[in-house]
């Protein structure tokens, strides 16, 4: 008996793996059975825009961290707040990220318009630059966050919750459905709209009296692509949340919203989305 008990917890631990590994199977098996297309995002919702109808969905009411996502309600909040976008902001060392050490452009000391802050937050998934909007914020960080999840409330995003202005922290969290409201809501701001899908920039801005010039491009492959008919987008990456894309585009003359989280592998989200165009180009032969 003392040996049964002493390999007890082994058991256990390979009773579990055994089981979430029939469950992964089951799903994949259970998309394919259902017709739809095989993506390796773990959460997926395809929206028509305009009907409201689902056209495809995968866990899409777990709540996920969503990183960089985050960086669109960053986004709607600024320009909602009125601040003036031709007013300079200098990065400073508080905008570093010291949480998961992930590398800027902007050099501290570097001035630029909030304009263009936002631009490079938006396309570029600049993280300094989104940290600095919110450090400048009337209140700073902690009513900018506030702001954030009031917004998101305003929304309906019931199953979502904001806890930066940068998307690095897994705090940041929401679910396929509340992200197709998010989408809904910033293609109402054609700033964002812009920005998302500007394909490349180049910076002129100041370091004290020294010029800067940066270049930087879209994080998203696909709004550099002629192949793509893309009205908004943003990417998002952290370890806790895998790779991770919400996109409103135009396909078989449809106007579709694509929220696809927990990818892994550095295109696989891209992927899923060519997989999902491809999919409905396939349906609609039918």
């Amino acid at each position: 008996m003392y040996s049964i008990r002493k390999k007890q917890p082994f058991y256990s631990a390979f009773l579990l793996s055994l089981f979430a590994v029939i469950l992964f199977i089951y799903n994949a098996v259970d998309a394919q059975a259902r017709g739809g297309p095989r993506l390796k995002s773990r959460v997926a919702l395809i929206e028509d825009q305009g009907s409201g109808e689902v056209i495809y969905e995968k866990n899409a009411s777990d709540i996920a961290p969503i990183a960089s996502v985050t960086k669109l309600m960053t986004a709607m909040v600024i320009i909602d707040s009125g601040v003036p976008l031709l007013e300079s902001i200098t990065i400073a060392k508080a905008d570093v990220d010291r949480y998961k050490g992930s590398r800027s452009k902007l050099d501290v000391g570097t001035t630029l318009l909030r304009a263009e802050v936002l631009k490079l937050a938006l396309m570029a998934s600049e993280n300094r630059a989104s940290a600095a909007l919110a450090r400048v914020f009337p209140g700073g960080k902690t009513a900018f966050v506030i702001a954030m999840n009031s917004k998101a409330k305003s929304l309906g995003m019931n199953d979502t919750t904001f806890v930066d202005s940068t998307g690095l922290r897994p705090g940041n969290v929401s679910t396929g459905h509340d992200l197709i409201k998010l989408v809904e809501a910033a293609l109402n701001y054609p700033l964002i709209r812009q920005y998302t899908t500007t394909t490349s920039f180049q910076l002129r801005a100041r370091k004290g009296k020294r010029p800067v010039r940066l270049d930087y491009v879209n994080s998203n492959r696909l709004a550099r692509s002629s192949r793509w008919d893309i009205g908004l987008s943003k990417t998002g990456y952290i370890s806790e949340s895998g790779r991770c894309l919400v996109m409103q585009t135009t396909l078989l003359d449809k106007s579709v919203i694509m929220v696809l989280l927990d990818s892994w592998g550095k295109l696989t989200a891209l992927g899923d989305a060519g997989r999902v165009r491809r999919w409905m180009e396939r349906q609609n032969k039918k």
